[in-house]
């Protein structure tokens, strides 16, 4: 190849290799109940599974059995996917064309077996055709290797990768992925414009290198043939397959299976091959065979290749008759083949290619397909070759079987009749010849080598905890004796001696000590300032959150129930007191009527004449003062002038107008006007009312209605017929409704009031919440966001503050955004006089607490719950618990944490509210809950029955009393409602002619006729009413005859028919009806008509072929125009979320440049010096004036400087004034003091400079790497309307209330499913303020959009719950709980019931052996003793608990002394440690904690860095081999546990490949005693899959390191990542290692954010985070180890105190 041309090749994996080294390790299919569909490139997942290390070459069921595993792992967690295969890839394996076989026995077996969509018909990636196809099947990304067999496979799959992020398609790397049960993780590389261009500008060039790279392979392809089959061409060999296959057919009319067909064809033609091979070597045709001669001159015989195929036919022959349960016992030959026959086996290789890529030919044949996985088995060839070459020969002599003889003799005497230029010989005796086909090895077979496998068994435990999660299993399971070695080596473990200082029981103080105190010190004298500063920003911060007033509550004590009751039946006997203070009440409302009355008098003039000038301004007006006024009578009297004014400027405006387009806005406001004064009024209307009424209906053409509100005519009032086409509206009064009033429609509310409630009337459902929290019952509720679900949380926290001091509510949110709005609005809502020390609200998070402890109502974060939870000596506060409340329960299926909802759901014995917008399957759920408050009930009917018997008033028996008093109840009921409040409209943006575009997305337009026959309309997909009309008239014009077009016109629909009020309940049931007919179109045969419906309401999309978000600015400007502002713009990438907003700001800043004169810069200074010396003067008047007798000239001076500076200052002000069309800002919105204020709070915070001068023009950003008071400064000024334009991740999604007018959708990511979208969009339209709220798709695919709009919520399903450090923490519960009998019972509860066992008692059994293998590896550890009772170092392993299994490794290095062996000091006295010394920490620490890996291909390229040194080192020595330790032991233990536990697989479906479900069982081969003898290793394969033992894989292969989870059995739903070991470095599956990223230790080198995400490339925001956790982490072990150690001057915890002084100085300067 040309060297320009490698030089570009070169260019091209520079550039892919940068990316790589950025790419995000994420998961793939976050929620989608349906991902989004991608392609998996077909070549990268032959390579990837047939290198994988556990995969012997030729045993292809194993390899179908990865492929396949594979697969099913991705479809079984929602992926929807096409397989491609490129035929060019093809070239690429002409040195082996072993994997060409495979490959199409791959895509056969794909095609013919699974329902997997397989692609072969593009030739290359860069074809027209590829490239139409990815424009129409929009998939999101495509899963690439990185690397490839040689340089040639992946310079081929770098052309994929570029032609790819071309058409915005964007790539994962098969390398590093790892799975867990709910989540697939990958290296996603995201396409971007820079891509999209360097394709453009260099397409040319790519074309031509890419054709030069064919050309050399296809060379290479036919050198590898002509060195085997001489002068035959690919064409010849074909032909050859023709005759085979012809000749075969006659011998075998009635067909047959593909592994007999590929055997005897495969074997004939290769013979004839090697044949003409043989004779053209002898007759040297060629100068190439001549060279081959020279070379090879002990060449095999025909003969020895006739023995051969023999033996490979007895193979097949027992392929067919021996199951795969007896083939798993094969005993596997570790000899190879002689080198003579390597090179005819390629020819042998490629004559099964030549036969499977031609299997067209037997179309008209009947073959049976299903086994094309089970081709070849070379393990059991060299098994059989083995047998024949060494045992027979030694006088071995074993019956085959008849049946496998048969097959045998039947498929030999095939071949033999196949090969018509000789004689191939008799199939008996197998062998003829003398020639070894294997090398002679020392030790051919593969040992078991079972003695190497840890002692199976138990170590022996009395626990209760034990024995009642466990007594069950207990007497199936094996114990070892109390004299077995490995039980009295855990009498006493040695420590070392410099821990003799180290009290490791002492109890340490938990993270809820550890966590910053929010007011610092009580005894600081600006302890109360801060405080006082604190509560006031709560306040002011939960204002801005909330339109409620705030009110006081005093403690009134539990009401029983009865009260209520009598208070109803003594309602007729008033007293006197009741008597005046109705009277009062009277008086008080007829007040507010005349304080009402006079505001409107006071008004209406203006409003009228305002009405006459402009009837919208006008209308605004009205409608502002009906939103305040609180009379309905003068409410009514509104209604009327307003009606009044409208009728009149109608009429005036048809006059003008005459017959051409009316504006329908007045007729709008008219009909708003009438459907208010007959709701809401109707009973305070006249006849003179109706009159008036009826009159404007009939202006607006609607003479039916008129005439039904108001029968009478009246000759005077008539409108005359010819004139009434003159004002009508041209389209009846339903149609008019639901097309321009939608959004106005009444919603269905409740009138009568709710004693319970003040601020509002509440619906009915949000009544059912009300009575659940009055009855103590639990509850999962279900409702939209916005619906106002949150308000039952609230009613439950005045509950309890009304009942007593002492009852505490918690509220758990899923981020400290969300901990921090929930604080601030009880802190605002909510005043009470509390006893001394006790507050009202309290905070806890990992950042800071606040009143945790001595608080009512505690917002917390799970994580820190649970800590609260688990804590043994904290049970007394959690006996005070009255109700949890979980807000976003549905992060119970989250990525990060979801365990931790289950734990606390499990754990508390309160009731509680589970709040979620988003869940599938609620009922389930609430199953789930249900069964767990039954375990409850029965735990506290046993409790009080042991109290009562006791007979003591102990505090367990107060306890008792108090929950009794509470009255608690065990049920839990589910609460659903669907509905929204405001009404939610898409549209599509594109860029046209250099402008953004909008266009209306119709729901209907995202679904398919496919999904409507299978799964209906989705119950979420709401039409709005024009919606309704838009589906209602693309029926009727697609369908003239359609029977039921009258029915369903609006004006003949039941509901609306003679209604002058169609509410939008009404218009609900249209909408049911239209979809219900719409789905009898779909299955009753009109599928056409839907499809053409469908396809007319989809938009015209425009793509955009340059970078979209170069418009963004342009976007947020048409929304200003169009009013669609305050909008919040979804982004998923920390970088895009600020560049987008500064985008934002500088296009505002230079509309304002162009618009400023020329000269007002130069005016500006000239100003700003004439004021700068103003402002001398003053001063230097003021220092006089203070110092002598003011003089009347002076006087006068002062006068005029100050009127002069006054002046100057203005002429400054107005200068630099930013006009109102270059900025976003409500500048009326928040009073400058305010403003300040907001703004003081973030002067040292590290982007808050830059918050502030965004802010100043109405834009902020909003993501996670913020600080609490940098995202409190957004929150606040978007709430208060000042921020209008926000650009944010994901963290708004989760509840934060930031409501807006629109939403935009501004990037595409893996992170917007099903769940996000639902969350983000819910922002959209606020309540009170917007009756519609828009959602806008900007740079997001049309199939991505459809797919949102259609996809259900995922189900909730649970993760595995149990980890080692959760299970030492329960045992540290149970058993130094201050009540164990309480601490036990929430240890079990946790135990027995997670969701991920719910109804699943496979799962449950699996669980209690985890549990018993955790405990094992705890007493080993020595972290608990055979009683259950934590020992020595517990309490630091449970107290790191968030970095398992770091935390083990840990604390083992600790106890082994090699902390105090590294930290020398390098002075005594004040002892200070070595750099050295602190940078070896810091290396063992970035070792431990905070991993982050990179790709393994970016390790292999030597970049250049600048600062950092990006790879992190390994350990030191001895820490590695202390590490090496750990992992081996507790490998060895995890093998050991999974032997035992083997018994729960189920072994049918383990006998069968995963997605194809084709089963390899059958009865065993009794009668032949060769196969007994082949197949004789009955030992050390308990618990590796019978797929893998195929390739000679046995138990002892467990204790290898890294051992893939698919290696062991895959039923038992437990695999290695289950094992707390700690690998120095990760292996991909090419046995490649995956290095870690040194941002820790390089940071603590450097101390420089830039140089971390210049060479570590980490963006800056996340880099901030991980150096966070990593600051937290070691601040977290220095505390822990100065509470072990009574020593003051004990090196390790001097070391880690200067450690983390030193990192906490240099975080700090970030």
């Amino acid at each position: 190849m040309e060297k320009k041309y490698t030089g570009f090749l070169k260019i091209m994996s520079h550039l892919i290799l940068e990316t790589m080294s950025k790419a995000d390790y994420s998961s793939l299919f976050n929620d989608f109940v349906e991902s989004e569909f991608f392609l998996i490139d077909g070549d990268s997942l032959l390579i990837t599974c047939a290198c994988e290390r556990s995969l012997k070459p030729g045993q292809s069921l194993h390899f179908f059995y990865l492929v396949e595993r594979y697969l099913l792992d991705v479809i079984s967690k929602g992926g929807q996917f096409a397989i491609v295969f490129f035929k060019d890839a093809e070239y690429a394996y002409f040195n082996v064309p072993e994997l060409l076989t495979l490959r199409t026995a791959l895509i056969l077996h794909l095609q013919k077996n699974t329902t997997v969509e397989v692609w072969t018909k593009f030739s290359n990636c860069l074809s027209e055709e590829w490239n139409i196809c990815l424009g129409q099947s929009c998939p999101y990304f495509l899963i690439l290797a990185d690397e490839g067999l040689n340089d040639l496979q992946t310079h081929l799959f770098n052309f994929v990768v570029i032609q790819a992020w071309a058409a915005k398609v964007n790539i994962v790397l098969f390398s590093g992925q790892t799975s867990d049960i709910l989540r697939l993780y990958a290296y996603f590389m995201q396409s971007s414009h820079g891509m999209q261009m360097f394709f453009k500008e260099n397409k040319r060039m790519i074309m031509i290198v890419y054709k030069s790279l064919i050309q050399q392979l296809e060379k290479y392809r036919d050198m590898a043939l002509a060195h085997l089959f001489g002068d035959l061409k690919f064409n010849d060999m074909e032909e050859k397959v023709c005759e085979t296959v012809s000749l075969l057919k006659q011998l075998w009319p009635e067909g047959s299976d593909i592994r007999c067909v590929f055997c005897v064809t495969s074997c004939s033609l290769f013979l004839e091959m090697y044949h003409c091979y043989l004779e053209s070597r002898e007759k040297g045709a060629s100068e190439e065979m001549s060279k081959v001669k020279q070379k090879t001159d002990n060449c095999l015989t025909l003969k020895d290749m006739e023995d051969f195929c023999k033996l490979h036919c007895l193979s097949v022959a027992l392929l067919l008759h021996v199951p795969l349960s007896q083939r798993a016992r094969s005993r596997f030959i570790t000899a190879n083949w002689i080198q003579d026959l390597k090179t005819v086996l390629k020819m042998k290789k490629w004559c099964e290619y030549f036969i499977l890529s031609n299997l067209d030919m037997f179309e008209s044949w009947s073959l049976n397909l299903l086994h094309l996985s089970d081709l070849s088995d070379e393990p059991l060839l060299r098994n059989i070759a083995f047998y024949y070459e060494n045992e027979n020969k030694e006088g071995l002599d074993l019956n085959v079987g008849d049946a496998i003889m048969n097959e045998y003799v039947h498929l030999w005497d095939t071949v033999s009749k196949l090969v018509r230029k000789f004689d191939v010989g008799k199939p008996i005796p197998l062998r003829t010849t003398k020639v070894h086909f294997l090398e002679k090895t020392p030790s051919p077979i593969k040992e078991s080598s079972q003695e190497m496998m840890p002692n199976l068994g138990f170590i022996p435990m009395s626990c209760n905890l034990v024995d009642e999660f466990t007594g069950d299993i207990l007497k199936d399971l094996p114990f070892l004796m109390s004299d077995d070695p490995i039980v009295t080596s855990l009498v006493k473990h040695k420590e070392f001696d410099e821990l003799v200082h180290w009290h490791s029981h002492r109890p340490l103080s938990d993270d809820y000590d550890r966590t910053k105190v929010n007011s610092g010190d009580r005894r600081d004298p600006n302890h109360l300032k801060r405080l006082q500063k604190y509560h006031s920003f709560q306040r002011f911060y939960g204002e801005s959150l909330e339109s409620v007033t705030s009110k006081t509550i005093t403690t009134q004590g539990p009401k029983p129930k009865k009260d209520c009751i009598k208070s109803k039946s003594t309602k007729a006997h008033e007293t006197k007191a009741e008597i005046i203070k109705r009277e009062n009440k009277k008086r008080l409302i007829a007040e507010e009527e005349q304080k009402e009355e006079q505001k409107w008098n006071a008004l209406s003039f203006s409003i009228e004449e305002e009405m006459r000038k402009n009837v919208d301004s006008g209308m605004k007006k009205l409608e502002e003062f009906l939103k305040s006024c609180k009379s309905r009578s003068v409410k009514a009297q509104v209604e009327r002038v307003g009606l009044q004014a409208c009728l009149k400027a109608w009429k005036e405006h048809c006059q003008a107008e005459g017959e051409t387009t009316k504006d329908l806005s007045i007729a709008v406001n008219m009909m708003k006007r009438i459907h208010s004064l007959l709701d809401k009024h109707s009973e305070l209307l006249q006849e003179a009312d109706q009159k008036l009424i009826a009159r404007c209906l009939k202006y607006l053409g609607f003479c039916e209605l008129a005439v039904s509100l108001y029968p009478t005519q009246d000759a005077s009032d008539g409108i005359k017929m010819k004139k009434k086409n003159k004002y009508s509206v041209g389209i009846g009064p339903a149609r008019f409704q639901l097309q321009y009033m939608g959004h106005y429609l009444i919603r269905e509310e409740r009138k009568d009031p709710d004693p319970r409630v003040q601020d509002f009337i509440p619906d009915t459902w949000q009544r059912e919440l009300l009575d659940v929290v009055d009855n103590y019952e639990s509850a999962v509720i279900v409702a939209p966001t916005s619906s106002g679900k949150t308000y039952a949380s609230y009613y439950c926290m005045e509950k309890v503050l009304k009942e007593s001091d002492e009852g505490v509510v918690v509220y758990v949110a899923p981020t400290k955004a969300l901990v921090n709005q929930v604080a601030a609005t009880v802190e605002y809502r909510y005043a009470k006089n509390m006893p001394a020390g006790e507050s009202l609200c309290g905070v806890f998070t990992r950042d800071y607490r606040h009143d945790a402890l001595n608080c009512q109502v505690l917002i917390t974060v799970p994580a820190c719950f649970e800590i609260l939870l688990l804590a043994p000596h904290r049970q007394n506060w959690v006996k005070r618990i009255r109700y949890v409340i979980f807000d976003e329960v549905h992060c119970l299926g989250g990525e990060i944490g979801a365990e931790i909802w289950e734990h606390l759901l499990v754990m508390i014995r309160c009731p509680f509210l589970a709040l979620s917008a988003t869940i599938s399957n609620p009922q389930h759920l609430t199953e789930w809950l249900q069964s767990v408050k039954r375990y409850w009930k029965q735990v506290d009917s046993t409790m009080e029955e042991r109290t009562v018997s006791k007979r003591t008033g102990t505090s367990r028996g107060s306890y008792y009393k108090d929950q009794a008093q509470a009255r608690q109840s065990y049920k839990v009921r589910l609460v659903l409602y669907g509905e929204r409040y405001n009404d939610l409209e898409k549209y599509l943006c594109s860029v046209r002619q250099g402008d953004v575009c909008f266009d209306h997305f119709h729901p209907c337009a995202a679904l398919t006729i496919d999904h409507i026959e299978k799964y209906g309309f989705p119950s979420d997909l709401a039409l709005s009413p024009r919606e309704s009309i838009q589906l209602y008239d693309t029926m009727c014009q697609v369908w003239k005859s359609w029977p039921q077009a009258q029915s369903l016109c609006p004006e003949n629909f039941t509901q609306f028919k003679n209604k002058i009020v169609i509410k939008k309940l009404d218009a609900r049931k249209y909408e049911e009806s239209l979809k219900e007919e719409f789905t009898n179109w779909v299955k009753n045969g009109n599928e056409e008509e839907a499809r053409m419906v469908l396809k007319k309401l989809s938009p015209d999309y425009h793509e955009h072929s340059g970078r979209m978000l170069d418009f963004f600015p342009c976007l947020v400007e048409k929304l200003r125009k169009m009013e669609k502002l305050p909008a919040l713009f979804f982004l998923f990438k920390l970088n895009i979320v600020e560049e987008c907003a500064e985008n934002a700001f500088e296009f505002l800043e230079k509309k304002q440049e162009e618009k400023r004169p020329p000269k007002a810069d130069k005016e500006a200074r000239t100003t700003a010096n004439k004021l700068r010396k103003v402002k001398k003067s003053l001063e230097k008047q003021k220092t006089v004036d203070e110092k002598g007798q003011k003089s009347s000239r002076r006087l006068d001076e002062s006068v005029m400087h100050e009127t002069e500076h006054n002046y100057l200052l203005q002429t400054l002000e107005k200068n630099l004034e930013i006009p109102k069309d270059c900025t976003y800002a409500n500048q009326k919105a928040i009073d400058d003091q305010l403003l300040q204020r907001v703004f003081h709070r973030v002067r040292f915070e590290r982007k808050g400079e830059t918050l502030k001068r965004l802010a100043e023009r109405g834009i902020g950003y909003h993501h996670s790497s913020m600080s609490a008071k940098e995202k409190q400064l957004v929150e606040i000024l978007f709430r208060k309307g000042f921020i209008r334009v926000v650009t944010a991740t994901g963290t708004l999604a989760l509840g934060i209330n930031m409501p807006c007018k629109s939403v935009v959708f501004a990037q595409n990511s893996v992170y917007l499913d099903a769940l996000n979208y639902r969350q983000m969009s819910g922002r959209a339209g606020r309540r009170g303020q917007d009756l519609l709220g828009d959602v806008y798709f900007f740079d997001i695919p049309l199939p991505k959009i459809g797919k949102l709009i259609k996809s259900k919520v995922p189900e909730l399903r649970g993760q595995f719950p149990l980890s080692i450090s959760l299970i030492l923490r329960l045992m540290l519960l149970a058993s130094k709980a201050d009540d164990l009998e309480d601490g036990k019972a929430k240890a079990l509860s946790v135990l027995k019931h997670s969701l991920l066992s719910f109804k699943q008692p496979r799962a449950i059994d699996m669980l209690k052996l985890y549990f018993l293998y955790s405990l094992q590896f705890l007493v080993k550890e020595g972290h608990i003793d055979q009683e259950g009772n934590p020992t020595g170092f517990a309490g630091l392993v449970s107290h790191l608990h968030y970095h398992e299994p770091s935390n083990l490794v840990f604390v083992s290095f600790l106890v082994k002394g090699l902390f105090h062996k590294l930290c020398q000091p390098t002075r005594e006295g004040p002892k200070r440690f070595s750099e050295d010394v602190m940078e070896k920490l810091v290396l063992v620490l970035a070792n431990l904690f905070g991993r982050r890996y990179i790709p393994a291909k970016f390790y292999e390229v030597n970049s250049k860095f600048y600062q950092s040194k990006v790879f992190l080192d390994d350990l030191p020595e001895d820490f590695s081999h202390a590490l090496l330790e750990y992992n081996t032991q507790v490998t060895e233990d995890f093998a050991s546990f999974l032997l035992m536990v083997s018994r729960l697989a189920d072994m049918k479906q383990e006998y069968q490949l995963s997605l194809s479900k084709i089963e390899f069982t059958g009865k065993e081969c009794e009668d032949s005693p060769l196969v007994s003898h082949l197949m004789n290793c009955k030992e050390g394969r308990v618990a590796v899959s019978p797929f893998v033992c195929l390739s000679g894989n046995f138990d002892v292969d467990l204790l290898s390191p890294g051992v893939p989870n698919h290696v062991i059995l895959h039923t038992l739903g437990i695999n290695h990542t289950q094992a707390p070991v700690l690998w120095p470095y990760a292996l991909d599956s090419q046995g490649r290692k995956i290095p870690l990223n040194a941002y820790a230790l390089d940071f603590y080198k450097h101390g420089s954010l830039i140089g971390l995400v210049q060479d570590n490339r980490i963006h800056p925001g996340e880099a901030y985070s991980l150096l966070k956790d990593f600051n937290l982490i070691i601040k977290s072990i220095s505390v822990s180890l100065r509470e072990l150690c009574e020593n003051e001057e004990d090196n390790v915890v001097l070391a880690f105190e200067q450690l983390s002084t030193s990192f906490q100085e240099k975080f700090e300067l970030v």
